[in-house]
C-alpha cells in the first residue's frame, strides 16, 4: 500500500471516488499480486484459484455505499470468495488517472504524443503551508505526527518538511498551565519552526494530530494558502503529433496502436490534426476542457451523439476508442512499475498483469 501511494497518491483521487483497500487487512501477507482493470467475478475467481494474495484493480469493487454484504449479489459473492481465500482487493482509480505515469500518460505515450501537459490540472487552491512551533527535543515527535496524518506529500516524495531554529517569547496568564516558564513572567524558549505542505481536506486532521502530540498547552501554528500549481498531475493530457495528419489517418493509426477493430469518430475526416487531447475511461466530463483548449481532436471513451454534433459545429473532432481500450493498457505498465518498486525495496513478490480480461462489448 505504501508503494501504491507513491505510484498513485490517494490525494489525487476525485472527491466522489472510492479508492484504497476494499477487501482484506493491511497486515495480510502478500507474495503474489495480480493487476487488473476490473474486479469481476471471473477475475476474482481466477485469482483465488491461482493463489493470488493481492488483486490491484483500476475500477473499484465498492463504488457506491452498500447497505449489506448480500452473498446473492455480485459484490457480496466477490467479497465472500476473496475473504475465504484471503485475497485482498485494492483499488487505484482516479488517482491513477491523474498520477504521473498513470493511465492518461500511458495512453498519451501509446499514441506517441510529444510535449504533453495536463488537460485539467487539479485544483491547487486547496494546498496550504502549515507552520508549527515546537520546543527543542520534541521536533521528531511533531514530524512523526505531521507525516502520519498526511502532511508533507509532493509529486514524487513523502515526508517533506523544512525547519529552522529560533527563540519564542511568551508570558503565561494567571489561568495558564505553561509547559515551561512562570505565570506572569516573560519567558524565552528555543524552538523549531517546522513547515510542511498540507491539502485542505487533510488540514483539520493534521492539526488535531499535532495538538495531541504537542507539549504546549496552546500550540502555536500558522496556515497559509500557497497557490502552487502542479501541472504534471491531473486528468487528461494534451500533446502534439510528430507530424500533421488527417483525422482519418490518425484514427487508423490509433486502431493499429491499440489493436482495435473499430473506432468511432466525429468530424471532417480530411481536417488536419496536430494537437491531440486524450482522457482515459469515460471522457464526457472533460469535453468542455477539450473545447476550451487548442487541441483539434479528443480521444476518449463513452462519448455520445450530441457530443459529436457539438464537436462538428465547432470544427473539432472526436475519436471514441471505448472505455476498456482507453484504460486496460495501463495494466501491464502498472504491474511492471509495481514489480520494480517492490524489488528495489527488497521484497520478493511475484507481480503479474491479469491476462484474462476482455471488453464487455463486442462489435459486429
Amino acid at each position: 500500500m505504501e508503494v501504491m501511494e507513491e505510484i498513485a497518491p490517494a490525494s489525487l483521487a476525485q472527491d466522489w471516488d472510492n479508492i484504497g483497500l476494499q477487501v482484506g487487512h493491511q497486515t495480510w501477507q502478500v507474495d503474489k499480486i495480480w493487476v487488473a482493470l476490473d474486479p469481476t467475478d471471473d477475475v476474482v475467481a481466477e485469482a483465488c484459484g491461482e493463489g493470488v494474495s493481492l488483486l490491484i484493480t483500476h475500477h473499484p469493487l465498492i463504488f457506491y455505499p452498500i447497505a449489506a454484504v448480500d452473498l446473492e449479489t455480485s459484490t457480496g459473492s466477490i467479497i465472500q470468495a476473496a475473504l475465504q481465500k484471503k485475497l485482498a482487493i485494492f483499488c487505484a482509480h482516479t488517482n491513477l488517472d491523474s498520477a504521473i505515469g498513470g493511465v492518461n500518460d500511458t495512453l498519451a505515450e501509446r499514441l506517441q504524443l510529444q510535449d504533453t501537459r495536463v488537460l485539467r490540472p487539479p485544483d491547487r487552491a486547496d494546498l496550504y503551508k502549515l507552520i508549527v512551533f515546537v520546543p527543542v527535543g520534541y521536533e521528531e515527535k511533531i514530524l512523526d505526527a505531521l507525516f502520519e496524518s498526511g502532511a508533507g506529500k509532493t509529486e514524487k516524495y513523502t515526508h517533506t518538511s523544512f525547519r529552522t531554529k529560533g527563540v519564542g517569547t511568551f508570558r503565561p496568564g494567571i489561568t495558564a498551565k505553561p509547559f515551561k516558564g512562570r505565570v506572569g513572567e516573560i519567558s524565552h524558549s528555543t524552538e523549531y519552526r517546522i513547515e510542511a505542505l498540507v491539502r485542505k481536506k487533510d488540514l483539520s486532521r493534521v492539526i488535531r494530530s499535532l495538538e495531541r502530540a504537542h507539549p504546549y498547552e496552546e500550540m502555536a501554528y500558522d496556515v497559509y494558502a500557497t497557490g502552487v500549481e502542479k501541472s504534471k498531475e491531473g486528468l487528461g493530457r494534451i500533446g502534439d503529433l510528430v507530424q500533421d495528419l488527417t483525422l482519418d489517418a490518425f484514427a487508423r493509426i490509433i486502431k493499429e496502436a491499440l489493436g482495435l477493430n473499430t473506432v468511432k469518430a466525429a468530424g471532417d475526416p480530411r481536417q488536419t490534426i496536430r494537437r491531440v487531447a486524450v482522457c482515459s475511461g469515460s471522457g464526457r466530463g472533460l469535453l468542455e476542457d477539450f473545447f476550451a483548449s487548442d487541441a483539434q481532436v479528443y480521444v476518449s471513451g463513452d462519448l455520445g451523439y450530441h457530443d459529436g454534433r457539438k464537436a462538428e459545429a465547432l470544427g473539432r473532432a472526436l475519436i471514441d476508442i471505448g472505455h476498456f481500450a482507453s484504460e486496460h493498457l495501463v495494466v501491464e505498465n502498472l504491474a511492471a512499475g509495481l514489480k520494480d518498486a517492490l524489488s528495489k525495496r527488497g521484497y520478493a513478490v511475484n507481480v503479474e498483469a491479469c491476462t484474462q480480461e476482455r471488453d464487455c462489448f463486442y462489435y459486429l
